[in-house]
C-alpha cells in the first residue's frame, strides 16, 4: 500500500521559490532545497519528479501568488484611472525598502531570464508570456488613467513603462535605488504624458 504524504504541498513548494528567488534554478542546490524544505531528496523527487518539476511548481506560485495579486487592480473590469499610479508607487516603495522581497530579489521570472534555464523552449514560453502579461496590464492601466491619448502613443507608452519595470526588476539586487527610480521613471512619463 503506497504511503501517503505527510507535507503541505503548497508549504514545500513556497520554500523551494524562496530559494530559487534568492539563488536561481542553477544555483540551488538539492541539499539546499532539502534544508528549506524539510524534505529529503526523495520525497522531493517523489513529489515534483525532479529539481526541474519543483521549480516549475515555484514558477507557477510566484505567478499566481505573487505577481497576478499585485495586477489584479490593472486586469479589473473597468480598470480604476487612479490604478496605474498607485500599482507604480506601491512597487517603488516595495523597491526602496530592503526588506521587501522585490528589493532583495528582484523578479523570479527576469532573472531566470538571463539564466541557462531560460534556453529551455517551455521556460522561454513562461517569461515571454509575463511579460506580454505585464504589457497588457500596463497598457490597460494607461488606458484607464488617459483615456484621450491616441492608441499608438498610448501603447509606445505601456511599452516604455513595461521596459523601465523589467530594468527595475534586474536592477533591484544591486541598486535600490535605481531601482526604485527606475519605477519613478515610468509613474513621471505617464504624468508627463497627461
Amino acid at each position: 500500500m503506497a504511503r501517503t504524504a505527510s507535507f503541505d504541498r503548497d508549504t514545500v513548494v513556497r520554500a523551494a521559490l524562496d530559494v530559487f528567488w534568492r539563488v536561481g534554478y542553477e544555483a540551488a542546490a538539492i541539499p539546499e532545497i532539502e534544508l528549506a524544505t524539510g524534505l529529503s531528496r526523495s520525497s522531493l523527487y517523489n513529489t515534483f519528479g525532479s529539481k526541474r518539476g519543483l521549480f516549475d511548481a515555484a514558477v507557477a506560485l510566484y505567478l499566481d501568488g505573487v505577481i497576478r495579486p499585485r495586477l489584479r487592480p490593472l486586469q479589473a473590469d473597468p480598470v480604476a484611472p487612479g490604478a496605474i499610479a498607485e500599482y507604480l508607487a506601491g512597487l517603488r516603495d516595495a523597491l526602496a525598502r530592503p526588506d521587501s522581497a522585490a528589493a532583495r530579489s528582484g523578479c523570479l521570472l527576469v532573472n531566470t531570464a538571463g539564466a541557462p534555464i531560460a534556453e529551455d523552449a517551455a521556460v522561454a514560453g513562461i517569461i515571454t508570456a509575463y511579460r506580454a502579461e505585464l504589457r497588457t496590464a500596463l497598457g490597460r492601466g494607461i488606458a484607464a488613467c488617459l483615456p484621450d491619448l491616441p492608441g499608438p502613443d498610448a501603447a509606445r507608452l505601456a511599452d516604455a513603462c513595461t521596459g523601465q519595470l523589467l530594468a527595475a526588476y534586474a536592477l533591484a539586487r544591486v541598486d535600490a535605488a535605481a531601482a526604485a527610480a527606475a519605477a519613478d521613471t515610468a509613474l513621471a512619463l505617464i504624468e508627463a504624458a497627461a
